[in-house]
């Protein structure tokens, strides 16, 4: 037996390849299991209700793989999972909802916690390092999310995409592409600012982002004691966004969910009183679940693999997302404290093979780094190497460099756009389609590729 459900219930397909909804021809198996679990589907590990052998309980060890379960019929693709429920369980890090899980959110927010970022304005870089190296020891074994890039969702639509074209009987498929003028990939710089020497050095990091022709969102704290928000129309006037970075920075956003609504109602009159649409925590702590109680249109909150994060877990994917009526633009690389003083690198080795692996999927290749850590040259030093890196990337016409609100604003009115035949051939319709372009997922094999008609 199989489910296929209204059209309108297809939402992660459409959501993510905005093709005409009567080709979102994807099912579900009728027999899921009662609980979810983890299990394996074409490579990509996975976190739900499955058909055939039961999920695993636990990420590590064996879990079943049941890419086998899947039927092609006349109607569409038949998985052995519902599509729409696995992908927001990874995205919103459903999957952590476990007394493991529970426990590292309890001591992650614990008095030991609390006195650090008491603490934490007094504390030299050096003993910061220390203290955040001690508890970060055991990343390098934790399974999953996948290190240093997990594209498993992204691979898991891209493999629901083949079992459609296979039931299409290999007709491609179009759809809306993902970003503007047929760009490859997208990038956006962040600098979230946490101190008075950070917003001494905005200016200086606005010329060095200037000097290879890229703006940056800046991130700045509305109740900080250095009174970041006097900064932010000198930051605005050289064309560079700003956006809310948490309440005062302390750790305890998330505490307890009472604690939470009440300054998430402070931080959306700050967001009016300033003009501003977008939003990042402190430290990437966040509880996605939460997320209704903001009036913004944009969150920067959540990391694809939070390894090396005080909160553990990460969203999966390199792609904007929506939780409710909130687009998440996930951090999809490593950030540069981390880089530097969790892991003593001093190169953009990581970054560059974490940005070839969000291009494999045409992602959004997302930095943050602060002007805190950058007035040093050394590390100053490696930040211009990877501008250079991406400024050669966008003038190769590999990537499209925006704004985070930029983003926003594309990705909200590709979820409007539709697509219609005209002809032979295909048109997006809509308010900003004049950017847009049809593509094309067609099978080589049983891989799934992407292309585009020819310009005349």
């Amino acid at each position: 037996m199989s489910r296929f459900p209204p059209k309108t219930e297809y939402a992660a397909f459409l959501e993510y390849y905005r093709c005409p909804p009567s080709f979102a021809r994807v099912g579900s198996a009728s027999d899921l299991s009662a609980t979810p679990g983890f299990f394996s589907f074409g490579g990509a590990r996975c976190f739900g209700r499955s058909s055939g052998a039961p999920p695993s309980s636990q990420v590590t060890g064996s879990i079943p793989d049941v890419t086998c379960g899947t039927r092609i019929t006349s109607d569409g693709a038949v998985l052995p999972f519902d599509l729409a429920e696995v992908t927001t369980n990874l995205r919103e890090e459903r999957y952590a909802i476990s007394a493991e899980a529970l426990l590292n959110r309890v001591t992650s927010a614990s008095q030991a916690e609390s006195l650090y970022y008491a603490i934490r304005p007094l504390l030299p870089v050096g003993v910061r390092k220390y203290l955040q190296q001690l508890r970060l020891r055991d990343w390098q074994q934790l399974p999953f999310p996948q290190w240093p890039v997990d594209t498993s969702v992204d691979r898991l639509l891209r493999l629901a995409m083949a079992s459609v074209l296979k039931s299409m009987g290999g007709t491609r498929l179009p759809f809306i592409w993902f970003w503007p003028d047929g760009a490859p990939s997208c990038t956006m710089l962040t600098h979230d600012v946490e101190g008075k020497a950070g917003l001494d050095f905005c200016q200086a990091l606005i010329g060095l982002d200037a000097s290879f022709d890229m703006r940056a969102s800046f991130q700045l704290i509305p109740e900080s004691p250095d009174c970041a928000w006097k900064y932010a129309d000198a930051i605005r006037a050289h064309g560079c966004e700003v956006n809310l970075h948490d309440l005062n920075h302390d750790g305890r956003l998330y505490f307890t969910q009472t604690q939470f609504l009440e300054r998430a109602g402070r931080i959306n009159d700050y967001a009016r009183q300033y003009g501003v649409r977008g939003f990042r925590s402190g430290a990437m702590y966040r509880e996605q679940a939460w997320y209704n109680a903001f009036e913004l249109e944009y969150d920067m909150s959540v990391p694809n693999v939070a390894h090396l994060e005080p909160q553990r877990g990460g969203c999966c994917t390199v792609m904007p997302y929506f939780v409710g009526n909130l687009l998440e633009l996930p951090l999809t690389t490593a950030q540069d404290y981390s880089l530097f003083f969790i892991l003593g690198d001093y190169s953009t080795d990581l970054w560059q093979r974490q940005i070839a692996s969000i291009r494999e999927q045409h992602g959004l290749i997302s930095v943050i780094t602060h002007p805190d850590y950058l007035v040093g040259a050394r590390e100053r030093a490696v930040y211009v190497e990877l501008l250079k890196q991406i400024a050669r990337l966008r003038d190769d016409g590999q990537t499209w460099v925006a704004l985070p609100g930029e983003i926003n604003d594309w990705w909200r009115g590709r979820q409007r756009m539709t697509l219609a035949r005209s002809g032979t051939a295909w048109r997006v319709e809509g308010a900003g389609s004049e950017r847009a372009r049809v593509a094309y997922a067609e099978l080589d094999g049983d891989s799934v590729v992407y292309s585009f008609d020819r310009v005349a």
